[in-house]
């Protein structure tokens, strides 16, 4: 386990260099309010957070493989120690809290580690991004409300969504305070939108300080941070006798668990979002160098900062040299400007915090989700809510279990169709894909997309069961995306095969790697290889069953070969039947208001009616006839053409089409018909005025007089 030091600095590209240090500054300036309200939460005197704020992040940015993360005092573990430290019947900010904190922080990162060996930064390749942005949404959003008092002239909350509505409900309001925080909110969040690269935070923290220097800021009632005395922090050595061994191991491992699972998911989302990958076990050894000098400096637990993280992302910081800049700032600011901090106010100092950690929260990949899978909608509100009303450490192990319970829903319902063959082709497809597509007379041939195991063999047995007819000769399982299968799954699978024997009907395993058959002989199935029912592919398990091309297909199909020119063009066609599927209709129509709107820049009516026929065979060229005659009066509209004409010749074109089927596919020229029906009355129902036309048309042709 080779660790990388400066992993994103090498190579350093000096362009970066003002973005990273203007962001460095604004998160030193941000960590003063934050870190020193969650060190009190810890039950530190304030002083500490900024302490916390100098060599732990120092250290995490030269172990970091992240280019951006940020290390921090935060809301969990702060939260954590305070309530351990209220349990272990120690005060807040005594002289014995101040002794204990280092010792609980010093275990934390023997914990962290220990997680470090055992390599358990694995364990986030198991969470989907639906999780990841739920849990980083909910913390977000409990540590915008932990701030809203604040913006008020309150304190900060503590605790879950309950506990923070209460608390919110509770503080009394201070008009000139809200007044602050709001137009000073207003304004970052309008800057972000009109010049998202200009650094507002800064401008508004130095318009506070002058604002507290010149005006009787703190008459009105607003608060500034606390006044601090200068100098460095002192380096300590944890006392582990002080504190009960059993409970010192049991509250440092909760903490050390939820730095952990915290920080690796929010780190993993801030780089799924923005496309570079990290080593998640070297960030575990991170967390835990940057905890030991918290422990050693006297500082409590550290974890990864969202906030600070998404501050620095708004900045466009590129590598850890932000962090590098934010701790030496913070260094500096401790030796020779602490006078500096007494002038910030607090509600503007909050603002700041909220307009960054909005812009973290992934509100719009729920309404994404929401479109395109209900189940991973809901399991972003699982993370969310877990992490709102359970707190961080259970909203990690809901989420975990979320992604479980995803993962096995999925491999449970995989993809399966039963395939057929085109008339003339050889490759197999889904008997759904399209109306030219036919099974094979008298063979069942299906396709299962997953490995197989206990939670879905049944599925696959029923399927197959429920479709076999009177004249099924054999079933062929197409397994080329079945890599594994359980013991579970084997012997469902010898029941399915005894059952199909005893029935007279054959059954064959295809398409599938050489290994499952290796696996098949352990899971005691070695006789349906040895029996010649394990095929390398379908073509064979056919060939064997004495089936030759061209195959056989149901109704009587005709599948004689085709010449090699007709063959092209109904691959065409299959290629876009098959790029649509089910909205092929839609997508017809999409090309034809698409070729409308060229019209009414060229007005080359012969483009629109014979542009794209070149593509299609018949029965979807008769569809795109069809669907021209919606918009018959449109085009003539546009066009200025004989409305009477334009409809002669479109139904003259299917005419044609009509002849064409009739003498290459006289198998379809029913078919063609049923669909002809079919499409008719559509129009009639979409367009009974073109329609009538239509059938005015075709009664004078008939009758000879057209």
């Amino acid at each position: 386990m080779r660790i990388q030091l400066a992993a994103t600095i090498r190579k350093y590209d000096k362009k970066n260099f003002p973005k990273d240090i203007l962001a460095g500054i604004i998160i030193m300036a941000v960590s003063i309010p934050i870190a020193m309200g969650y060190a009190q939460i810890a039950g530190l005197p304030a002083v500490y957070g900024l302490y916390g704020s100098i060599f732990p992040i120092l250290i995490f940015a030269l172990c970091s493989t992240s280019p951006q993360f940020i290390f921090g005092v935060d809301a969990a573990p702060a939260a954590l120690i305070g309530s351990a430290l209220v349990g272990l019947g120690i005060e807040s900010g005594s002289s014995e809290a101040i002794a204990a904190v280092p010792v609980l922080t010093f275990f934390v990162a023997v914990w962290l580690l220990a997680f470090y060996f055992m390599k358990a930064g694995k364990l986030v390749n198991y969470i989907s991004a639906p999780v990841m942005g739920g849990f980083i949404t909910g913390i977000c959003t409990t540590i915008i409300l932990m701030q809203v008092p604040k913006l008020m002239g309150g304190t900060a909350g503590v605790g879950e969504l309950i506990e923070l509505v209460e608390h919110i409900g509770q503080t009394k309001v201070n008009l000139p305070s809200l007044i602050l925080g709001g137009i000073s909110l207003l304004i970052l969040l309008v800057s972000k939108k009109v010049m998202p690269k200009f650094p507002m935070a800064v401008l508004l923290m130095a318009a506070g300080a002058v604002m507290t220097k010149f005006f009787p800021v703190r008459e009105w009632g607003i608060q500034t941070l606390s006044a601090v005395e200068p100098g460095l922090p002192q380096f300590v050595i944890p006392d582990i006798r002080m504190l009960p061994m059993k409970e010192v191991v049991t509250i440092s491992l909760s903490v050390a668990v939820v730095i952990m699972a915290e920080t690796l998911l929010a780190e993993n989302n801030f780089a799924q979002k923005n496309g570079y990958r990290m080593n998640d076990n070297q960030e575990i050894f991170a967390f835990s160098m940057g905890n030991f000098l918290a422990a050693f400096t006297g500082c409590c637990p550290i974890n990864g900062s969202v906030s600070r993280t998404a501050m620095g992302e708004q900045y466009q910081s590129k590598t850890q040299l932000t962090g590098i800049i934010a701790g030496l700032s913070m260094l500096v600011l401790l030796l020779c400007g602490t006078g500096f901090i007494g002038y910030l106010p607090i509600p503007m100092l909050t603002a700041i915090v909220i307009s960054a950690l909005l812009g973290a929260t992934e509100f719009e990949l729920a309404a994404r989700l929401l479109k395109v899978s209900r189940t991973e909608f809901f399991i972003f509100l699982g993370a969310f809510f877990g992490v709102l009303m359970l707190g961080t450490i259970n909203g990690v192990l809901i989420g975990i279990i979320l992604s479980f319970t995803e993962m096995i829903i999925r491999t449970a319902k995989p993809s399966r169709c039963f395939l057929g063959i085109q008339p003339g082709h050889r490759h197999f497809r889904d008997l759904k894909e399209s109306h030219q597509i036919h099974a094979i007379e008298g063979v069942l041939i299906y396709r299962f997309s997953s490995n197989l195991f206990f939670a879905n063999v049944q599925m696959l047995k029923r399927d197959i069961e429920d479709n076999i007819k009177e004249d099924t000769k054999a079933v062929i399982l197409d397994a080329s995306a079945i890599g594994s299968m359980d013991i579970t799954a084997a012997d469902q699978l010898e029941m399915l095969y005894q059952g199909l024997k005893k029935r007279g009907i054959c059954f064959y395993i295809t398409e599938h790697i050489a290994d499952l058959n290796e696996q098949m002989r352990k899971l005691g199935l070695g006789h349906i290889i040895e029996e010649g029912s394990a095929r390398r592919t379908i073509h064979i398990a056919l060939k064997d069953m004495g089936y030759e091309r061209p195959y056989p297909l149901e109704g009587g199909v005709d599948n004689r070969q085709r010449s090699a020119s007709r063959k092209r063009a109904d691959n065409r066609v299959q290629e876009f039947v098959w790029a649509f599927g089910s909205e092929t209709e839609d997508a017809i129509e999409r090309q034809i208001v698409a070729q409308i709107e060229q019209l009414k820049k060229t007005g080359d009516v012969e483009k629109l009616l014979h542009g794209s026929w070149s593509h299609m065979e018949e029965l979807d060229e008769d569809e795109w006839l069809e669907h021209l005659e919606e918009h018959l009066k449109e085009i003539v509209n546009i066009s200025g053409k004989d409305e009477r004409t334009l409809a002669m010749r479109l139904e003259e074109h299917r005419r044609e089409v009509h002849e064409r089927i009739a003498k290459e596919h006289p198998e379809l020229a029913e078919r063609f018909k049923e669909r002809r029906h079919a499409l008719d009355e559509h129009l009639k129902e979409r367009r009974p005025e073109v329609y009538a036309l239509v059938e005015d048309l075709r009664e004078k042709r008939t009758s000879g007089k057209i």
